[in-house]
């Protein structure tokens, strides 16, 4: 299999010797509002799409919901425990838009929701531990999805007001914000396969107008707390990448082109816009060339205006980096013209390599240099100042002794070592995914992602520390990683 040849001569380098995560870097662990809060009608919280979707029988393995999930809207003071008892130092999490806003708007703020993530600040910054916080995970309040969702331009503007909200309420104490988590999961699964909320198939249009107003809200977002914040809280704020790396499977012409096309169409959707100002080239040329094909008079990918493109452009402090997994990809001749299809946009095969370790999701499998290369790709193009991991994580069906979960993270953590030490890639920290095990949104609670397992047939969500807790709690304090 070809590795990509340009990269791999710049980025794999051999050093001796032990190596040190710098004395600044953070390490730390993540969650996210309806993965794990519950309470999800309590306190004046409103409805989100994730409670009307959960609810509607069919959805979820086994009918899960997360109406009650690992319960930390009761128990964050034990969450914030183990993460202090664990010497992390950041804790990413996220607001459920509906709990401060119920129906979305600011016409009725719940002043209870507010004091919840209150308290949780106050709980970790008590503990040591810096908060860094997603404005929105995915739990969009339902009263918005019945005025359009992410289809509706106008969605950026409620954000805005929801943003403004949150960082006067909370803003003093957080120097880290994210806008929105993986967009393209949103957008992909929510509005195009359907398997995530809304649940929509609109193949082949929703997809890029859900990404063209996220990155519009976004913006919104960036662009307020630059003018009205910023100045006094000091704090930093971008937009989540969730990227994967991919192999062109040979080094013929049409297989790199494929790479690049892949990596287009994944991450570069939302890095060229808010690095840069603009769709990937690649992307216009293709889905302008397509739509005409299949008889639009117009492409399907919405186009920037110049404004927004200016709005856009440079709304983005650091990197936010989500990076599970990699792929191999490959040229594949184009599908005949009709139903207009992402899939059938992207043009490319995909498959993984028979010797890189499987989990329990059919879509993660472990290939740790892949994040070394990603960082340097992700440098090469958009040079961002610095980069935090915020997610990085390995699925399993449960137990204690998790050692799938220890030799991924271990292989994926020596690797942004070695990117920061060989490569000079300025990575400042570390939000391994996720704390604990929680709703896993399709799948409900049959897969696995926490360092510490939650019991989800006791009432009492008993949580206990896993193996691979212990094991991470050395390498956040030794600040090394073992041969």
């Amino acid at each position: 299999m070809i590795k990509y040849g340009v990269l791999l001569a710049c980025v794999l380098s051999v050093s001796l010797g032990a190596k040190t995560f710098p004395e600044n870097f953070l390490f730390g662990a993540a969650g996210a509002s309806y993965q794990i809060e519950g309470a999800w009608n309590e306190d004046g919280k409103g409805l989100s799409i994730w409670d009307v979707f959960t609810h509607t029988s069919g959805h979820i393995k086994n009918g899960d919901t997360g109406d009650i999930a690992c319960d930390s809207y009761h128990k964050y003071k034990e969450d914030v425990a183990i993460l202090k008892q664990l010497g992390l130092k950041v804790y990413r999490f996220s607001i459920s838009w509906p709990r401060i806003l119920p129906n979305g708007t600011p016409t009725q703020i719940n002043q209870a929701g507010i004091n919840y993530y209150k308290s949780l600040i106050k709980e970790l910054k008590a503990a040591g531990i810096e908060p860094l916080v997603t404005l929105y995970h995915w739990d969009l309040p339902q009263h918005l999805l019945l005025l359009g969702g992410w289809m509706n331009p106008r969605l950026a503007d409620y954000f805005g007001d929801y943003a403004r909200i949150v960082f006067k309420n909370l803003g003093d104490d957080v120097k880290y914000w994210i806008t929105l988590n993986e967009p393209g999961s949103t957008c992909t699964q929510g509005y195009e396969s359907g398997t995530h909320a809304p649940g929509l198939n609109l193949t082949g249009e929703a997809v890029y107008q859900c990404s063209y107003v996220s990155l519009l809200a976004h913006a919104k977002a960036y662009h307020i707390y630059d003018t009205e914040f910023r100045e006094k809280q000091g704090g930093k704020i971008t937009l989540n990448l969730a990227c994967a790396w991919y192999y062109p499977i040979t080094d013929t012409d049409e297989d790199v082109e494929a790479f690049n096309r892949c990596f287009d169409f994944n991450c570069g959707i939302y890095a060229e816009p808010i690095f840069k100002g603009n769709w990937p080239r690649r992307m216009i040329d293709r889905i302008s060339e397509r739509s005409k094909l299949e008889g639009y008079s117009f492409s399907r990918l919405p186009e920037f205006t110049d404004q927004e493109k200016n709005l856009i452009n440079g709304t983005a402090d650091y990197i936010s980096l989500n990076m599970y997994t990699s792929r191999t990809v490959w040229h594949i001749s184009d599908e005949p013209i009709g139903t207009p299809s992402l899939d059938f946009d992207l043009g490319i095969g995909s498959g993984v390599d028979s010797s890189w370790p499987t989990s329990a999701a059919s879509w993660l499998v472990s290939d740790p240099p892949g994040i070394r290369y990603l960082l340097n790709h992700l440098k090469n193009n958009y040079d961002p100042s610095e980069f935090i991991i915020t997610e990085n994580g390995w699925s399993d069906l449960g137990g204690l002794d998790d050692q799938g979960r220890i030799s991924y993270w271990k292989g994926y953590l020596s690797n942004i070592l070695d990117a920061i030490v060989d490569d000079q890639i300025n990575v400042t920290g570390y939000t391994a995914w996720s704390l604990l095990d929680n709703f896993e949104w399709a799948e409900g609670y049959t897969q696995r992602f926490g360092m510490v397992e939650v019991d989800f047939s006791d009432p009492n969500r008993t949580r206990t520390l896993k193996n691979s807790a212990k094991w991470y709690s050395k390498i956040a304090t030794t600040r090394q990683i073992d041969p």
